[in-house]
């Protein structure tokens, strides 16, 4: 045999065991077809403890469209990959999940595999489910599988290539995926334990508020140091806040439950869903998660709670910004903001006091920039913060105006950079989004394809 021979043989060798090592590193089985069970099978006190820690994980959000049938997916998720369209998991037995069992629920839990054996994308947090407990994901199962079945096929998503090869959610999974159940410490609480528990596992909280590598995966060094979803800042909750009054376990219960603190402003954008879901929850699990998250947040070195308390200090014993409007910016205000915001009445009467805006001392002012255009929409049936939006009624540059002017004058924080350009993007993502959500479903080519989230 000549050497090339060998060497070709060889290499045809290391192909064919290359294939083989891929094909057992990604091959997952699929899980046989079960008849939809009835929903008078399911237990009623672990349906409602299903739809407790369905709300805890924020699961309608993500898999309900505007004004769509709830867990009927179809809800488009920007990723700096393409947009990935989330599933039905309403038990009807052809789009949705009512053909799967508990074990195959379970399983895309904890690896993020459908029924059918394909990886899901990751923008599915099983990184963080892998945590819930056996019990919890049967609550789960059970609640979801008492929903009301809609017919609602997978709309395609929109990912290029190479990101359209499930294949390589295997391999990211080898490097991210951690399959480990959540331990409890013994040095600390049962509270803070519980907790824990919610908040790494089904809340997913760093999934928004934890930066991310160039592979979509959480970096493991800045947890909770602040991350980006939908255009919208999702602040830091360590030391690095931007918060101008320290947080602590009381106001972040209290923000938690009404989705405002007068110290601290009015949750908006997708953190206002998060605690629209947490207002349906047992009050002990919002005050474990309250008391987990201070302990992240740590407390305050002593300057910085001397500049805590030099804020509210000054916004009690004097007016919030400059009342003369001397620039462009400052007579938008005083037009359009200082009615609600100088008026010294609580909400819904009046604004809250803007020198608590963490959206004004931000790094940047997307968030602001969303809120002046969308608004602060009230919480049916509460007593809670009732802003207009102003998209229709100013342009971009006055928008901008006001921007710059609340930093210089609310903010001891530097002037902001790009500021126009950030407001454009922010009316642009905010059209788009709305165009996309509104967009009919397409269904798959290929039916088999249904259960593919």
């Amino acid at each position: 045999m000549t050497k090339s021979r060998i060497i070709g043989g060889l290499f045809a060798a290391l192909l064919v065991g290359g294939a083989g090592v891929i094909f057992a590193l990604t091959w997952r089985p699929p899980m046989a077809a079960i008849d939809p069970p009835s929903a008078r099978t399911f237990d009623a006190d672990l349906v409602r403890r299903g739809r407790e820690l369905a709300a805890v994980g924020n699961c309608s959000d993500c898999h309900t469209t505007r004004r769509g049938p709830n867990f009927a997916g179809g809800l488009p998720v920007p990723t700096p990959f393409g947009t990935i369209f989330s599933s039905n998991i309403t038990p009807d037995p052809e789009t949705g999940i009512g053909r799967w069992s508990e074990e195959a629920f379970r399983r895309a839990m904890r690896s993020g595999v459908d029924r059918g054996g394909r990886h899901l994308y990751p923008t599915f947090p099983y990184d963080h489910f892998t945590h819930v407990s056996d019990e919890d994901d049967r609550a789960l199962y059970a609640y979801l599988m008492t929903r009301e079945p809609v017919q609602a096929p997978l709309r395609d998503n929109r990912l290029s290539f190479p990101y359209n090869q499930r294949i390589l959610i295997a391999g990211w999974k080898l490097l991210f995926l951690r399959r480990d159940a959540y331990q409890p410490d013994p040095g600390k609480s049962a509270e803070w334990n519980r907790g824990a528990y919610l908040v790494e596992g089904l809340a997913h909280c760093g999934a928004c508020h934890t930066p991310r590598n160039g592979l979509g995966a959480e970096r493991a060094t800045a947890t909770f140091a602040g991350g980006d979803v939908d255009n919208w800042q999702a602040y830091a909750l360590n030391a690095q806040s931007p918060s101008p009054v320290p947080w602590n376990e009381d106001a972040l219960y209290a923000y938690l439950c009404g989705g405002w603190h007068p110290d601290h402003g009015t949750a908006r954008g997708p953190m206002a869903e998060v605690v629209s879901n947490l207002s349906s929850i047992p009050a002990g699990d919002v005050r474990a998660i309250a008391t987990y998250m201070a302990g992240v947040f740590g407390a305050p070195t002593p300057d910085r709670q001397r500049q805590g308390e030099a804020v509210l200090a000054q916004a009690k014993s004097e007016s919030t910004v400059a009342s003369e409007p001397v620039s462009e910016g400052a007579a938008i205000y005083a037009a359009a903001c200082a009615t609600c915001h100088e008026s010294g009445r609580a909400p819904p009467y009046g604004g809250i006091n803007l020198a608590f805006s963490t959206a004004i001392s931000a790094p940047d002012p997307r968030n602001l920039a969303n809120i002046v255009l969308s608004g602060v929409r009230p919480v049916e049936g509460e007593r809670s913060p009732i802003m207009p939006g102003f998209a229709a009624s100013m342009d971009d540059g006055q928008i901008a105006s006001l921007l710059k002017y609340l930093r210089s004058h609310v903010s001891k924080q530097p002037a902001w950079s790009g500021v126009s350009e950030i407001v454009e993007e922010a009316r642009r993502t905010q059209t788009a989004f709305l165009q996309t959500a509104a967009g009919p479903r397409n269904a798959p080519a290929d039916p088999s394809q249904r259960d593919q989230p």
